[in-house]
């Protein structure tokens, strides 16, 4: 694949209005500075709208444009954002105009899942900093363009695994570090939730104000539908991961964090199905996917229709070591010996606010990020792996150093995707 940016390439003649991206050039030794006033565009307002109100409460912060689709999204985060800025944001639908504007320093991406990684590389290209939500990327492919992106334009990449920001769970991952259960030799991650059928989907015409065409991006065209905007998309290949790349990503991350794994692992297996959502969606809403590393294993259960999980909690990870274990619930951690018995148990802060700082000091003072891009798209490179296992119904085997996908030509298939012509990321 051709890894030199092409602008055009990525533009194409979809581009909204012809519009030309005045790529930035501009050294920024001098204007990273500490304590420079910092200026961001947020694109993608239902996830982003919360982060906007977090980026525009940080001293020396403003949020200068909101970007989004739905115009009355953007209208309506725009109005409420004066209550916490001097500052009222312009109001645009295209992201593109964010990167024209050689005064904005960062680009927060909340969008769909489609949208992550093609933003994040022409972000970088013009010269962004980039905070953007999990899971970072659609496909394999794009967990490993919107890093090459970010070294090449050497850009600080944020992704939104807002639990490596957390206190006490750095002080979770630095007792494993110190030994604290023994040799860890299993992980488990898991997920569960109560959502309800999708409705019926039909075609329909596009709801005013929604651009359909720039919602699409990337991604080939394929009619409006109702039932899929603004959230349903995630249970389509075509837009989203499921639950795995969704909320499973979040869990994946921790048990990697807790291991320090540098490494894929050597064979990745799925169960599941579709067996209590009998609807439209294409993606699993109960899955179990095991990573197995060759010395540990590593796994991941997601259950869409069934609120009781592990540990008392729906979300968490546990790691299970030659002297004890300990779970990573919430904000805090615990620690059993092995006869269960539990002997120590830690709580501390946790959401949003933690993991901008943290962005907004790498930018200030070149601090080392929390959700670093590359190790943070090791984790979501294990959903990508877990999703092509369960769409080909078998193990794979994968190249530890590369995750890459061996002698099986069916699942490599899946390692990318098709694009709209015009619109493929290039670096």
């Amino acid at each position: 694949m051709n890894e030199s940016l092409d602008r055009r390439s990525f533009l194409g003649s979809t581009a909204a209005g012809g519009m030309a991206l005045g790529f930035s050039s501009r050294s920024w030794a001098t204007e990273d500075a500490p304590g420079r006033r910092l200026r961001v565009g947020v694109m993608g307002l239902s996830r982003g709208a919360a982060l906007a109100r977090q980026f525009a409460q940080r001293p020396g912060v403003e949020v200068a444009y909101v970007c989004d689709v739905d115009r009355q999204r953007v209208e309506r985060l725009a109005e409420s954002l004066t209550e916490v800025s001097a500052t009222k944001p312009q109001m645009v639908s295209d992201f593109r105009r964010i990167l024209d504007d050689d005064t904005v320093d960062a680009l927060v991406i909340a969008s769909t899942n489609h949208w992550h990684a093609p933003a994040a590389i022409a972000g970088c290209a013009a010269g962004k900093h980039v905070y953007v939500e999990k899971p970072g990327s659609h496909n394999p492919r794009e967990a490993e363009l919107i890093v090459a992106a970010a070294r090449k334009h050497d850009r600080k990449v944020q992704v939104g695994f807002q639990r490596r920001s957390w206190p006490a769970l750095h002080e979770a991952v630095q007792r494993l570090r110190d030994g604290a259960i023994g040799d860890i030799r299993l992980v488990r991650g898991w997920y569960n939730s109560l959502r309800r059928p999708l409705p019926p989907s039909q075609p329909a015409d596009v709801p005013e104000g929604l651009d359909w065409d720039l919602w699409q991006g990337p991604a080939p065209r394929v009619p409006y539908r109702t039932a899929l905007v603004p959230y349903n998309w995630h249970w389509f290949w075509h837009w989203g991961n499921g639950e795995l790349g969704n909320n499973g990503s979040h869990g994946l991350d921790l048990c990697l964090w807790g291991l320090g794994m540098t490494r894929h692992p050597q064979r990745v297996s799925s169960g599941g199905g579709i067996y209590f959502l009998e609807d439209t969606q294409e993606t699993p809403d109960s899955q179990t996917v095991t990573y197995d590393y060759g010395d540990l294993m590593v796994t991941w259960e997601g259950r869409s229709a069934h609120l009781r999980g592990f540990e008392d909690s729906r979300f968490g990870a546990a790691f299970f070591g030659t002297e004890g274990t300990m779970t990573m619930v919430g904000s805090g951690y615990a620690i059993y010996e092995m006869r269960d018995k539990l002997i120590e148990e830690k709580s501390g802060s946790g959401g949003d606010r933690l993991h901008i700082d943290n962005f907004l000091e790498a930018i200030r003072d070149d601090v080392p990020l929390n959700g670093e891009v590359e190790t943070c798209q090791r984790s979501t490179m294990l959903c990508h792996l877990g999703s092509i296992a369960h769409r080909v119904g078998r193990t794979l085997h994968c190249d530890p150093q590369n995750g890459h996908i061996q002698d099986d030509p069916e699942a490599m298939k899946l390692w990318a995707r098709e694009y709209e012509p015009g619109w493929e990321p290039r670096v």
